[in-house]
């Protein structure tokens, strides 16, 4: 549809006093405008009119947006809840990787204590039943770990035979720490032996579970989740907001071959 620049409306908004009595008589009741006059193509109030590829392209641009801001919510609150977890791991597993060999960085000595300890009035039946009373008996905390039976052997001595008892190994283990403890079948005292660490030594068997409940290792296992969720996010993140996408893939490979190469030394 074409219509003029002066179209019906514009001429509605002249107040009618102000024209002449004759032009007000004689006014048409349509107006049909001069073929001398420019024109130009209709369009809604709003703008231009769009076609179906702009449109297309508006929606392509408007899912790429959200895309990208949820990228961005989801790796920040990811990294939020591995915040904490991520430093305190990150610096064990600095500690764990330096625990041996040539760049070895020490932890500090265990503080190791002994005693004996008397076998109660109706005696221990099994390994685990002697890491049982051991627990209850020193308030101690962590978890039982598998007790071992060495069965009754012969043994030589000098010339001699003799027959060595059963022997029974329990231990304790927390991250702070560790009590084992070892009872000859027979025997009225069970030997018992306390290991106490030092906080990096602390810290890095909290990094192992040493000790610690399904909870803890649940929640590792969240940590765990995270970083291959932020990966994968920062990635994407990466792909989407920067155009240098072969120098990302030439970082990406420099990092395979670095870690291949480092590891096959």
């Amino acid at each position: 549809m074409l219509v003029s620049r002066i179209d019906e409306k514009s001429i509605r908004r002249i107040p009618l006093f102000a024209m002449p009595l004759e032009r007000r008589v004689n006014a048409p009741e349509t107006f049909e405008p001069a073929s001398n006059m420019t024109t130009m193509p209709y369009a809604p109030r709003a703008g231009r009119p769009i076609d179906d590829a702009e449109q297309y392209v508006r929606k392509q641009r408007s899912r790429r947006a959200t895309f990208i801001k949820w990228l961005r919510k989801v790796h920040g609150w990811v990294g939020l809840w591995g915040a904490v977890l991520g430093l305190l791991f990150g610096t064990t597993g600095f500690l764990l990787n330096h625990r041996a060999g040539p760049l070895k960085i020490s932890s500090g000595e265990p503080q190791v204590s002994q005693m004996q300890m008397a076998v109660p009035e109706h005696g221990l039946k099994s390994p685990m039943e002697l890491g049982k009373w051991l627990k209850q008996e020193l308030r101690l905390d962590g978890n039982i770990g598998r007790p071992k039976r060495e069965s009754a052997h012969a043994v030589g001595w000098g010339d001699q035979k003799t027959m060595q008892p059963e022997l029974w190994t329990v231990a304790v283990a927390s991250p702070s720490g560790s009590v084992s403890a070892e009872y000859w079948v027979g025997n009225g005292f069970v030997s018992v032996k306390k290991s106490e660490n030092s906080f990096l030594a602390t810290m890095s068997n909290l990094h192992k579970g040493v000790g610690l409940s399904v909870g803890w290792v649940l929640l590792i296992d969240t940590l765990a989740g995270s970083i291959i969720l932020l990966s994968l996010t920062g990635v994407l993140l990466w792909t989407e907001l920067n155009k240098r996408k072969t120098v990302g893939a030439m970082i990406v490979m420099a990092s395979i071959v670095a870690m291949v190469w480092m590891g096959l030394m």
